[in-house]
């Protein structure tokens, strides 16, 4: 899976928001002592984020090391080591929050969106991600879905043009919106969200690559995916939940959008343990950078 760009820039904001001018408790350990340490898993999930833990450590001491015992996007079970670490105990102390930040976080995204991947698992249907992302995470956020196996919608607002409720009441209406946009940006792939099935039939016509389905009953659903004869891409959202999303898929939309993925977040719950065997005045590791 491709590192997204934002790495260097995540881990640089949070070790200047954790660590600002020096981590003041560190002076209480030796410089020059040693300590090792493995990550656990208290609770079942998918381990999602080793670029920003590693880049962390490396970033206040390029000489810790770090030995992943789980590939990345690993389903794991509670109580699983997932890497060992080992270098200057101060480096291990300093790094060990804002690591653990990232890689609670994004495995706490990739678990959910395996839920609901696994959840309409045997339909043609995919599980995406919105913009309803932590301000300043947002590709870190969507590697994380991706790594849960879901897609991942639009990036931000510059990519993919999406015609919203009140963007159709202040265009005039659905029609008037859709030329408006083509006539600016012909390219730009344009999804227009409906709430009835007239809408959906006036958005059709009017030329929409997608329509987004804003909480549609299932019958209604059907009815849109019938009436569209797969003429745009059908994306259903809105009050969808582990309990009902498979039979929203069921209804044969091609994708199912799910902001709570990102915005609803239940970070995996991670440890951090020291061997408590560390020694004082031996070599720090000379590898990790």
């Amino acid at each position: 899976m491709r590192q997204p760009a934002s790495v260097d820039d995540d881990i640089a904001r949070a070790l200047a928001e954790d660590v600002g001018g020096g981590d003041l408790s560190a002076a209480a350990i030796p410089a020059d002592r040693i300590e090792r340490a493995r990550v656990i898993a208290r609770a079942p999930g998918v381990v999602c984020g080793r670029p920003w833990f590693d880049g962390v450590f490396h970033s206040v001491d390029p000489r810790v090391t770090i030995e992943w015992h789980v590939d990345e996007g690993a389903s794991v079970a509670a109580e699983t080591a997932l890497c060992s670490l080992e270098g200057p105990a101060r480096a291990l102390f300093t790094a060990e929050r804002s690591a653990l930040n990232f890689l609670q976080l994004l495995s706490g995204v990739a678990t959910a969106t395996r839920a609901y991947v696994d959840a309409v698992a045997g339909t043609d249907t995919a599980i995406l991600d919105t913009r309803k992302t932590l301000p300043g995470l947002r590709q870190a956020q969507k590697y994380a879905v991706a790594c849960g196996g879901g897609a991942n919608h639009r990036m931000g607002l510059y990519d993919a043009a999406m015609l919203k409720e009140n963007h159709l009441h202040a265009a005039g209406g659905i029609t008037a919106a859709v030329q408006a946009l083509r006539a600016e940006h012909p390219e730009a792939p344009l999804t227009v969200e409906v709430e009835t099935l007239d809408q959906v039939r006036e958005a059709l016509a009017a030329g929409a690559d997608r329509l987004l389905l804003d909480n549609f009953s299932l019958d209604d659903l059907r009815t849109a995916v019938s009436d569209n004869a797969g003429r745009a891409w059908l994306e259903a959202s809105g009050g969808i939940t582990l309990a009902n999303v498979r039979a929203v898929a069921e209804t044969g939309v091609d994708c199912i959008s799910i902001g709570a993925l990102t915005k609803d977040i239940a970070a995996l719950d991670l440890s951090m343990r020291f061997a408590g065997d560390g020694v004082s005045g031996g070599n720090a590791p000379t590898g990790g950078a």
